[in-house]
């Protein structure tokens, strides 16, 4: 079967589930879209990752990545081969330098992996058919703390930065670490997306 590369192209709140996320994946050569639902913590996983923000103690994902390299394993790709009822099936392509091994992952946990090792993401033509959507230009984005998929001026949790507004930029990458430090991931999450804004603005 013919394999798609994707890339991350979104990260956003889920209109449709709460506490949950919407992660997007974009083809590399082309306009289709493949949103996909998963958890805060994976969401959060995926975000410090691609924000290069620095945990004071490693998440599950860092453990699971520094336990592999210990002992020279690498994921050397990521596969979404399947669709089932709405449920997305991901595999992590391991290898040892010797052999190639295979192993079942959460579509979000493999992605979190995905970013920490630098692999590749790939999918099936048939899943891009069947669950891929096309985003207008003007809704495309190209960070992941901007919002792809809806408007989200009627989403309560994005209210939740107007605390934020009032404070100084230094003061919000002061609160930013100490968040870090404190391993309040959700916090910092939000503390980031309101430094981004003004750096925008």
């Amino acid at each position: 079967m013919k394999k798609v590369r994707l890339e991350i192209v979104g990260l956003s709140y889920s209109q449709t589930q709460s506490g949950a996320y919407a992660l997007v994946l974009g083809e590399s050569s082309g306009s289709r879209r493949l949103p996909i639902i998963i958890g805060g913590f994976e969401a959060q996983a995926i975000a410090i990752e691609l924000e290069k923000m620095s945990p004071s103690r490693p998440l599950t994902h860092d453990l699971f990545k520094s336990f592999a390299q210990t002992f020279d394993i690498n994921v050397s790709e990521v596969l979404i081969y399947n669709l089932v009822e709405g449920i997305f099936y991901a595999k992590l392509i391991c290898t040892d330098g010797t052999r190639e091994v295979e192993i079942d992952a959460r579509t979000s946990d493999a992605i979190a992996l995905a970013v920490r090792f630098g692999c590749e993401i790939y999918t099936y033509e048939f899943i891009l058919k069947s669950a891929g959507i096309v985003l207008d230009d003007d809704i495309e984005v190209n960070s992941i703390s901007e919002v792809p998929l809806s408007d989200v001026k009627d989403n309560p949790k994005i209210t939740e930065n107007d605390e934020y507004k009032s404070k100084s930029t230094e003061e919000l990458k002061s609160m930013l670490q100490t968040a870090l430090d404190d391993e309040k991931y959700e916090m910092a999450s939000k503390i980031r997306d309101e430094i981004n804004q003004r750096k925008k603005s």
